[in-house]
């Protein structure tokens, strides 16, 4: 279920590792293509085609021996061993669970109604062309809240977002023949620091970037409401703007709750070892919709490379199962987390100990992309 980045990795997998004709895969997914969700904020503010982070299931899987059926998952009943989609139902043997995440919006009044989400290609052209209106409408209407941007959330998401369209800025004021000190974008982060997570230095980094682009930080300021034009923070101050991009969090999926999995208190599934859904030897979870813990007793941020090897481990212990050999523990490797900062520039960790900023950093960022694209075959599709 889902051919996100761990459900299509763990399809893949399971495909090539298995003998041919020895099981029956059927791959479901909303979309008829595949989403590089990591590589959003690009379409979001024009730095490339829609066409760029959308890769056909048709050329991925063909020539292998999965099933795709494009239809929507709206119920998982365990026990019954069956799934229930818009068109239809399905059984199953076996049961991959990777239908992704949901926003967390924490209650924060008008989020839902009013702010506009990055979590697909559909929503990334709506930001596009929202802020392209924006421009448009502000000669005939010369209202400050127009070319008022704000950007929720300074996680890797959030801060990647905002580096682009502050990239992008120049260049729509240029063609609407606006100057660019009548345009204001805001990153508003509820935290005392962006990108937590990373180590102060590359967040130092990050920061001074951003802001010789005009970026105006507020953070340990959290969002309390949003009107239509208005955004209020907690300190008081509230942002006349048209435009609120809310990147603040995820939550599991809710189609996994209602299934009756044991989950935590923001949705995500709990699964044992191998990745299978606790209480239930044939259910394996991969990507956002589940968690695992760190050393530290944490849970993992939930992001691409940890899907893809919830992915690939998932596939492992499939086969193993139906094969009769033991399953092995999923042991994360956390290879680094790169942030682009809009055009070529980046700040991020790899391994433990490698730090890199700039270009150096970027290219690091595209050459992971080109090896997972390498992984799904998708290089020369």
């Amino acid at each position: 279920m889902g051919a996100g980045y761990g459900g299509l990795v763990a399809a893949l997998k399971l495909a090539k590792g298995t003998p041919a004709g020895s099981v029956d895969i059927t791959l479901v997914n909303k979309y008829d293509y595949h989403q590089l969700v990591t590589q959003l904020y690009e379409p979001a503010a024009a730095a490339k085609r829609d066409t760029e982070v959308r890769i056909p299931l048709k050329k991925l899987l063909a020539g292998k021996p999965i099933r795709f059926v494009q239809d929507v998952v709206t119920k998982i009943d365990p026990k019954e061993k069956v799934v229930t989609l818009e068109g239809g139902e399905l059984s199953y043997d076996y049961l991959v669970v990777a239908l992704g995440s949901e926003t967390e919006y924490f209650g924060i009044p008008g989020m839902k109604e009013y702010g506009m989400t990055l979590k697909s290609v559909d929503e990334a052209r709506l930001i596009r062309t929202h802020i392209e209106r924006c421009f448009a409408e502000y000669p005939l209407d010369p209202r400050p809240e127009l070319l008022t941007f704000v950007v929720g959330g300074a996680g890797l998401t959030g801060i990647e977002l905002v580096g682009e369209i502050a990239d992008w800025l120049p260049r729509l004021c240029e063609e609407s023949n606006i100057p660019r000190e009548q345009v204001t974008l805001y990153n508003v982060e509820a935290m005392p620091s962006i990108l937590p997570g990373f180590e102060p230095d590359l967040v130092a980094k990050a920061e001074e970037v951003l802001k010789a682009k005009g970026v105006i930080f507020k953070v340990g300021s959290p969002i309390v409401q949003v009107e239509p034009g208005a955004v209020h923070l907690k300190d008081g101050a509230v942002i006349q703007s048209r435009t609120i991009i809310w990147t603040g969090g995820v939550r599991g999926n809710q189609i996994v709750v209602d299934a009756g999995f044991e989950t935590e208190p923001r949705g995500r599934a709990k699964v044992n070892e191998y990745l299978q859904a606790v209480g239930y030897d044939d259910v394996y979870m991969a990507g956002d919709c589940c968690f695992v813990l760190n050393e530290q007793g944490r849970p993992y941020p939930p992001t691409a490379q940890l899907a893809i090897q919830m992915g690939n481990s998932v596939a492992h212990n499939l086969a193993a199962d139906l094969q009769g050999r033991p399953k092995t523990p999923f042991v994360p490797k956390i290879l680094g987390t790169v942030a682009s900062l809009g055009g070529r520039d980046a700040v991020g960790k790899v391994g433990n100990n490698y730090k890199a900023s700039g270009r150096v950093a970027y290219f690091i960022k595209d050459l992971s992309q080109i090896r997972y694209l390498a992984k799904i075959g998708a290089l020369m599709k």
